[in-house]
């Protein structure tokens, strides 16, 4: 393959892998680069690792066969190459920044040493390194700070409950997942989470991160109350990776600004995963980096048709201890005025299924604890088609009913 036809993908997260993958299966093999020294994994299990249930070579994911380990640190348009930190360039035809996203970190006081790299006990929580510094860091009754009470910090603070640390979970909102979950819900995670030992605050800021000797000790609220601290972790969300296609000169707003076929404003250069921007949406989940992978993978392997148009996600989490809790979410789970919306909570069994109704069309859900309905949920909102009025809404939520 010359270097004008050569498709270079940087990145070996799960978009990029899925990327290179799929182009080989279509004949049009690319050159994966990755800068981790660890095989390609998936990222979603990685608090499956942190809570001991997986080893680290079990979420590991197949590289493709062309996958080279480098740092890239720029990009040559006009000479259509990535530079690399050793100063060796690659060539391409076709670029894909498949960079991915990298965690925020709170402007906190005392977050950083002098030297500005992270307090010996302070963890961001993203890669596997994160992951493996973690895991060796936490023992039973280790006292643990979760920073974000999110998705991420959800799974953070179960793994490290179920590795016996006395753990705190800090959250800003006002309740657990606010951005997937309705307060019922909510309140269902909190409790299950409350089950294994885990202190809930929630609506409370932290401000300043207290250190001895280099080594975290404390957190400090902003009502001035202080959490002792020998590990905290920081689960604060995301950012796109933008910076490569910032600087060179590609346009970029929250992420890396992409057209219908994944395409950034450079024609040579597309964008696909947590890094790229699709008419508007940031989506920062696995499901809509493989839709996207799919989508290229056709295009650059000569589909001229296929196109990606954006993703209906469904977010979905399993904690474990003291049994399965599952839980999905998907589309508006908070209903408008004249929606109508069905519930079925069993408070015994500590199971909940919501879903909203706008037009006769399904336009979200949230269930908890039993699944079973998901599924057929979850393609009824994708497909976005009228509901069938032949029997009452509560057949959406049941087993053996509706659909």
């Amino acid at each position: 393959m010359t270097s004008n036809s050569r498709v270079v993908v940087i990145g070996a997260g799960l978009a990029g892998v899925r990327l290179a993958r799929r182009l080989g299966e279509l004949g049009t093999p690319a050159l994966l680069v990755g800068d981790e020294e660890h095989a390609p994994y998936n990222r979603v299990l990685l608090a499956e690792v942190l809570a001991g249930r997986y080893a680290p070579e079990v979420i590991a994911t197949p590289a493709p066969a062309r996958t080279v380990r480098a740092r890239v640190t720029g990009i040559d348009r006009d000479q259509r190459a990535v530079i690399c930190a050793d100063g060796s360039r690659i060539a391409y035809g076709t670029l894909v920044l498949a960079t991915g996203s990298n965690p925020v970190l709170p402007p906190l006081r005392g977050l950083f040493t002098p030297d500005h790299v992270l307090p010996a006990g302070v963890h961001a929580f993203r890669t596997m390194d994160d992951c493996l510094g973690l895991s060796e860091a936490v023992r039973p009754g280790v006292r643990a700070v979760v920073i974000g009470g999110g998705l991420l910090g959800v799974s953070a603070a179960r793994a490290l409950a179920l590795r016996g640390a006395q753990v705190v979970l800090a959250q800003q909102a006002e309740r657990l997942m606010e951005r997937q979950l309705d307060p019922a819900a909510s309140a269902l995670v909190r409790a299950h989470l409350a089950g294994l030992g885990v202190e809930i605050h929630t609506e409370c800021r932290v401000r300043d991160v207290r250190c001895v000797g280099g080594a975290v000790r404390s957190v400090e609220m902003a009502d001035g109350y202080a959490l002792d601290a020998e590990l905290v972790v920081l689960a604060c969300g995301v950012s796109p990776r933008a910076g490569l296609a910032r600087d060179a000169g590609i346009d970029v707003g929250k992420g890396i600004l992409v057209d219908d076929e994944l395409r950034t404003s450079d024609p040579h250069i597309h964008a696909i995963g947590d890094c790229a921007q699709h008419d508007g949406t940031v989506y920062g989940l696995a499901a809509p980096a493989y839709e996207q992978a799919d989508a290229l993978a056709a295009l650059l392997a000569g589909n001229a048709d296929s196109r990606y148009t954006g993703t209906r996600s469904l977010t979905r989490l399993t904690l474990s201890g003291h049994g399965p809790f599952d839980l999905a979410a998907f589309g508006e789970t908070q209903p408008r005025p004249g929606d109508d919306v069905v519930q079925l909570a069993d408070a015994t069994r500590g199971t909940y299924r919501k879903v909203v109704v706008r037009d006769d069309r399904l336009v979200g859900g949230v269930l908890v604890g039993e699944l079973g309905t998901v599924g057929a949920l979850a393609r009824a909102w994708e497909g976005a088609e009228p509901l069938p009025d032949d029997g009452p809404l509560l057949h959406l939520l049941t087993n053996d009913g509706g659909f």
